[in-house]
């Protein structure tokens, strides 16, 4: 319970935008360790975000209310994927989308956050579209090993859209600044980070923007593995993650009842 209350404290200093120090969230961890693989995705994970990120910092106090320690560690998505999935050493990773194809290689958490997927475009260049088709003929950026969006997935396997795989977001969005991709697939909260703080893409905030269409609106997940310990960790995570203030509010928001 004293340890349920003090991550409350800590998350709710988090939304006021305060951060603990090293110092202070090594003492806040104790019990045994939960080791995750994750990614460099500001603002959701990275090394070096206040936190290591929003979604970290929710992980980390959900497993602390279980009466365990989160040790992450931080590498390029697909080993990320590898690691969290087939390395022993490994009790998951995070943060990943609900999908089918997913659901099937691992446990999925409760959400622990949401993610706004859309195109960002040039503002000189932007795209009306109502259905994926449309798109048939434009040059779309997307992160090799990223799940996107079930149809935009289905329909660029099948050839139907013009993909052109990079290694991450802001590879995607340098070649959109300079004409080499008419469209790229990203978070809405990535892109403004990145062009708020990426000194390649700084020069670009007024050139590059969101297109007003969503493709999804997606949930963020922890991946645990698909055995018996991982079903156990994943029951211990959900029910510490459904206490905490951050979770707690996103639902009320969704009941009408409590607006």
């Amino acid at each position: 319970m004293i340890q349920h209350r003090a991550f409350r404290l800590v998350l709710l200093l988090i939304g006021l935008g305060w951060f603990p120090g090293p110092s202070a969230m090594a003492q806040a961890q104790t019990g045994p360790s939960v080791r995750l693989a994750s990614l460099d995705w500001p603002p959701f994970t990275g090394p070096n975000l206040p936190h290591q990120g929003r979604s970290t910092a929710i992980v980390q106090a959900a497993l602390a209310g279980a009466g365990l320690a989160l040790q992450v560690e931080f590498l390029p998505w697909q080993r990320a994927l590898t690691s969290g999935l087939q390395d022993p050493d490994f009790h998951g990773y995070f943060p990943e989308y609900r999908d089918a194809t997913m659901a099937r290689h691992c446990l999925l958490s409760d959400p622990i956050g949401n993610s706004p997927l859309g195109f960002a475009e040039r503002a000189d260049a932007p795209f009306a579209w109502t259905q994926l088709a449309d798109l048939a003929n434009r040059r779309i950026g997307t992160v090799r090993g990223y799940v996107n969006n079930p149809e935009f997935d289905a329909l660029a396997a099948a050839g139907g859209l013009t993909v052109e795989p990079a290694v991450d977001d802001a590879t995607n969005l340098r070649k959109l600044a300079a004409g080499r991709l008419d469209l790229v697939v990203i978070d809405s909260n990535v892109l403004s980070y990145l062009l708020a703080t990426d000194p390649d893409l700084i020069p670009h905030r007024a050139a590059l923007r969101l297109n007003g269409r969503l493709l999804e609106e997606k949930s963020l997940h922890v991946c645990f593995r698909n055995d018996e310990a991982g079903s156990a960790l994943r029951a211990r995570f959900d029910e510490s993650l459904r206490h905490l203030p951050e979770i707690q509010a996103g639902q009320n928001a969704a009941r009408p009842d409590l607006r």
